[in-house]
């Protein structure tokens, strides 16, 4: 019985994250070297899917305390008060792409116990002030969104132990003022700072060739 199990175990480690592309190539290196990135391009290149599970693989492997996701609070125009529940119900919806990254590595069950210890956890803009995250590895997504004072906030969350990557795609800000992250990448170029930015262009889609086929599409409508 106990060979049953040891052998369940060895079918259930998930295999080794492999590249697709070079630039994803240089994504994992970037996360294998360097506790802060900045990752850009268009949907489809898999920057929330080696996020994710990088993510996955570090808390199975007790090398970090919990995963935090957060996201600037900009859905499309709509304020989060549109929507019922806590803050961190709210703005669960948008990072369920991660929850089913994580999930897909963890499995299921395991997510499920990690959402419910706080392993893995979803923090709203709106409560981050004051806070510092340790020995996690924290995601932020959409980070077009956020303005150059919310950035500052986000990164000066940052303790000891902590892998942070910093997700987005400037073609996509819907903000009227200057984007944080457009901030963050052109201090990170002035002041020449250790933070890789791994930046993807519609050649690296790998979601799909549709997916490949449309955004070009639409990049071209200036959409």
């Amino acid at each position: 019985m106990v060979k049953r199990r040891e052998k369940f175990a060895e079918e259930r480690t998930p295999s080794p994250i492999r590249p697709l592309t070079s630039k994803q190539g240089e994504y994992l290196e970037a996360l294998r070297t360097s506790e802060q990135i900045v990752v850009l391009g268009p949907a489809g290149t898999g920057k929330t899917y080696l996020a994710g599970t990088w993510a996955a693989d570090r808390l199975r492997g007790r090398r970090i305390d919990r995963i935090v996701i957060t996201r600037p609070n900009v859905p499309g125009g709509r304020s989060l008060g549109f929507f019922p529940g806590t803050l961190e119900e709210k703005i669960a919806p948008w990072v369920v792409p991660l929850f089913d990254v994580i999930g897909a590595r963890m499995g299921p069950g395991a997510l499920d116990v990690a959402l419910k210890s706080g392993a893995v956890t979803v923090v709203p803009f709106e409560v981050m002030r004051g806070r510092t995250f340790e020995n996690a590895f924290v995601i932020l997504d959409e980070a077009q969104n956020t303005d150059p004072v919310e950035m500052k906030m986000f990164l000066t969350r940052i303790g000891q132990g902590t892998q942070v990557v910093i997700n987005g795609d400037i073609e996509q800000s819907d903000l009227k003022v200057t984007s944080g992250l457009t901030k963050v990448i052109g201090m990170v170029k002035k002041h020449m700072l250790p933070v890789p930015i791994i930046e993807f262009s519609e050649e690296d889609i790998v979601r799909s060739d549709i997916c490949a086929m449309w955004i070009k599409a639409f990049n071209r409508e200036r959409i």
